[in-house]
């Protein structure tokens, strides 16, 4: 396998408890790939530290081979990794269409292009038009001229869904995309990400194993810092390691 993405040795701790002690991790182009474990696993940290929010105290990080643990996550998001949160991260008094055009020139300012917001519509038709692609991806056309705080809890997730994809990521990091969704949200949200597929990579954590075991092409399992194991559904849900570790004893 040819991994885009390599975390190697990563180790963080906080005061006297690692959260991550030494994890070894390679993503495959495309792929989605699961990161389970029991609370306190490690596994927001993990995000964290392939994000750029968190420097390492230890380990590197490769993406398609290129050593990026000293790049900010600003640099990380121009190279093409961008990640959602637990809880959604969206601007309350602005439209979803304002949400997701501000991401979009986010984008494009990265790439030179200007970063004035407030300049008159009409000069950014391009922008509003990407824009509504993104919201009809994920089945918000009909809510673009809607304030964010006045969407449903389900809908400001897809929003920030749409955020994240207009920056045009190689590989997208889920965190609980799942958490606080009713059973309707959550199947929304599910063949939502099911249409992603095939089209970039993505790491997703999620307690939610119906979810994992029906999205996920690999799974590693994270348990007291450390990658306990990697494979796939089938296998992983198998092993008896596992099984004792956390699928026999942790409910989320």
């Amino acid at each position: 396998m040819t991994a885009l993405l390599e975390a190697i040795g990563l180790k963080k701790h906080f005061g006297g408890v690692w959260a991550t002690n030494g994890v070894d991790l390679a993503l495959a182009e495309h792929e989605l790939h699961a990161l389970i474990g029991p609370n306190g696993a490690g596994k927001t940290t993990l995000i964290h530290l392939v994000s750029g929010s968190l420097r390492p105290d230890a380990g590197r990080l490769r993406l398609a081979g290129r050593d990026i643990t000293a790049r900010s996550m600003h640099e990380r998001v121009a190279m093409g990794i961008t990640r959602s949160f637990q809880i959604s991260q969206v601007f309350s008094e602005l439209t979803a269409l304002e949400n997701v055009r501000l991401a979009v020139q986010g984008r494009r300012s990265d790439a030179g292009s200007s970063f004035r917001f407030w300049r008159p519509a009409s000069a950014e038709v391009w922008m509003i038009e990407e824009a509504e692609e993104w919201l009809g991806q994920v089945g918000l056309a009909e809510q673009a001229g809607c304030l964010a705080r006045e969407l449903a809890y389900g809908e400001r997730r897809a929003l920030e869904l749409a955020m994240a994809l207009a920056t045009r990521p190689r590989i997208l990091l889920l965190d609980e995309p799942m958490a606080g969704l009713g059973p309707e949200e959550a199947e929304r949200m599910t063949h939502l990400l099911a249409a992603l597929k095939g089209k970039l990579t993505m790491l997703l954590i999620e307690h939610d194993m119906e979810v994992v075991f029906k999205l996920a092409d690999r799974l590693s399992v994270l348990v007291e810092g450390r990658i306990l194991t990697t494979g796939t559904p089938e296998t992983v849900r198998a092993d008896p390691a596992v099984r004792r570790a956390y699928l026999g004893e942790e409910r989320a």
